[in-house]
């Protein structure tokens, strides 16, 4: 087992690809604490895992509760040896054209606060406790950290933001705390959307991305989350990876190496504009 008694932080932990690097790290021999808003699926976790488990509710957008993870590991297992930002929202690849202006304000704050504050909050939270240990930090980005049409604007946006902070701590943290990245492709999990946008409730999991994946994605098929989970376990352990901070690994299903379709995603972009101006009485 690659990661006997290593202790590892994982926030959005209960849920989809969380849940399935959680089972991952554990039966791999791993510490855990999954770090996640909801008290129901912890429990479940709980309730399975028993004391190799430590399960905390919070918010990512909350440096007290990202502290409370923390010490929780430190008290219960001594130490703590990674912590992987993996919580995070997706905005169903809304438009700028049809974010409206009342919430454009408010979903942007969303987003960001979620993708990339929380990652930078539990960064901040591990640091002392990471460095002690001489650990790691990893986080979660998307081929959308990477290549257009994997969400929206804000979405886009704040995956490759994550790529800067990656890079960044990176530099920052040398020689002390390795610091790397995962970039999955398309997963059908229960990732939700920005509340500010109405999408709180609504899941990617009600697409059908298996129907087009064999058109889509050069591997032809749609991997699950577990399938992912390989990945993580290599960034987190102590060995084979000595070399590797900073580095951010494209895990995607193989969405760089295909060919060239549509070259413009604004195609009908007049057409809805007109569409618009109709809805709302203007010329």
């Amino acid at each position: 087992m690659r990661l006997r008694d290593e202790v590892i932080i994982v926030s959005g932990g209960a849920g989809g690809l969380g849940r399935a690097l959680v089972e991952r790290l554990l039966a791999e021999g791993a510490l855990v604490c999954a770090f996640d808003r909801s008290e129901r699926r912890l429990a479940e976790l709980s309730t399975i895992y028993g004391d190799k488990l430590i399960p905390i509710t919070g918010d990512v957008r909350s440096l007290q509760d990202n502290k409370r993870a923390v010490a929780a590991c430190l008290t219960r297992f001594g130490k703590l040896d990674c912590a992987i930002g993996n919580a995070g929202i997706w905005d169903f690849s809304t438009q700028l054209l049809d974010l409206e202006e009342d919430s454009l304000d408010e979903s942007f704050d969303e987003v960001f606060q979620v993708n990339v504050k929380g990652y930078l909050l539990l960064a901040k939270a591990a640091l002392e406790a990471l460095i002690e240990s001489r650990g790691s930090l990893l986080f979660t980005i998307s081929n959308a950290g990477f290549y257009p049409d994997g969400g929206g604007p804000l979405y886009t946006a704040s995956k490759h933001a994550i790529v800067g902070l990656t890079r960044q701590l990176a530099f920052e943290l040398a020689p002390f705390v390795r610091v790397n990245a995962v970039a999955p492709g398309g997963i059908a999990t229960d990732l939700r959307g920005p509340d500010s946008l109405g999408m709180a409730e609504r899941s990617i999991a009600s697409i059908d991305l298996a129907k087009t994946a064999a058109e889509r994605v050069p591997v032809g098929l749609l991997p699950t989350a577990s399938d992912y989970a390989a990945a993580y376990v290599f960034f987190a352990s102590r060995a084979d990876n000595v070399p590797a901070t900073g580095s951010i690994l494209n895990y995607d299903g193989g969405f760089g190496v295909r060919g060239l379709r549509q070259a413009m995603g604004g195609r009908e972009l007049l057409e809805r504009i007109a569409l618009q101006r109709q809805k709302e009485g203007r010329k």
